[in-house]
């Protein structure tokens, strides 16, 4: 089950004032809480579709472009919650979730009943449907809705959002998440979104591995990096890590790796998507060979100063690397 809408991208800061008034007064205010890499754009398309918001970031220099631009920033989840019925999280961990919703200032604080709570983190599924129990608790719905495709996709607003929860509420959601997204796929109870985007992250890592090292190994046998990247995208070992985001410098424009990998999803975050892949593969006795194998060398690049940059710096990181 899933939309599909096409959204063109701002490309300068003043689109952001660039709203219909008229569609802006027959929309009721959307509360958004995180504003970093993907928050920012994500809450910008929303905006572009005429939606006021209630912003809030721990960071509030995050929130200054949003002021700027007219939209109303308070100064704390539960504020958030106490001037919006439906309202969007996007954070960078568990710890972050569960602060920002049952926090000594948190959305749990001042909830309206009947309101929608949607949580586009990616974290923990069990942390998800704790949360869920306690918002229920308060009469509101909960509803994760993690998401794919990166920076360049949140800024297109083609993103893939993953959606758990009860069924009869995901209409009222695909409303907000289309706005945002090209694909909303509900994939069943609360933790479901969690748990394909766990599995999606944990495939991402070892395609990217499997892509930096084949290019390593091209490149040091003579092959030029872009004529390799052409044969592979045309053959059988073509996947996303090699047509859309190639980890080699030079390859592609408008990627991580052309700009010293910076922006992106990080090193640091990868990392942690991959632990929450094996806590939920012990919990399931699943086995995941190559999936540990990927969280321990993304381990290892945080361990050697990789953490702030993108995860596709996997490729420098092995062309550094020689005693593997």
């Amino acid at each position: 089950m899933f939309t599909i809408r096409n959204v063109t991208a701002p490309t300068k800061s003043n689109l952001l004032k660039s709203v219909c008034s008229r569609s802006m007064a027959s929309k009721t205010p959307v509360g958004f809480i995180g504003l970093g890499n993907m928050g920012n754009p994500m809450a910008k398309n929303l905006m572009k579709h005429g939606y006021p918001l209630i912003i809030y970031d721990v960071f509030p220099d995050a929130c200054k472009e949003f002021q700027d631009a007219g939209e109303q920033v308070v100064s704390s989840p539960a504020d958030v919650a106490e001037k919006a019925d439906r309202i969007i999280t996007m954070l960078p961990t568990s710890i972050n979730a569960i602060e920002a919703y049952s926090g000594a200032n948190g959305i749990l604080k001042k909830v309206k009943k009947g309101s929608l709570l949607i949580d586009s983190s990616t974290i923990d599924p069990a942390v998800s449907k704790e949360l869920a129990k306690e918002v229920e608790k308060m009469g509101a719905v909960f509803m994760d809705a993690p998401v794919s495709g990166g920076v360049g996709a949140a800024r297109s607003g083609n993103l893939t959002f993953m959606v758990g929860g009860v069924e009869d509420e995901f209409a009222a959601a695909q409303e907000l998440l289309g706005c945002m997204g090209s694909n909303v796929v509900y994939c069943g109870a609360v933790g479901t979104g969690q748990a394909a985007k766990i599995c999606n992250n944990m495939l991402l890592a070892i395609s990217m591995i499997g892509t930096a090292e084949a290019m390593n190994l091209g490149i040091r046998l003579g092959l030029d990096p872009k004529l390799l990247a052409k044969i592979l995208n045309m053959s059988s070992g073509r996947c996303w890590s090699s047509d859309t985001y190639n980890p080699v410098p030079g390859v592609m424009d408008g990627v991580p790796s052309a700009n010293n990998y910076q922006g992106g999803f990080g090193a640091t975050l990868m990392a942690k998507d991959l632990g929450l892949a094996q806590d939920s593969a012990t919990s399931t006795k699943s086995p995941i060979l190559l999936g540990s194998q990927a969280h321990q060398i993304y381990r290892m690049m945080c361990a050697k100063g990789y953490s702030k940059k993108d995860f596709s710096s996997v490729f420098q990181f092995l062309r550094e690397e020689e005693t593997f």
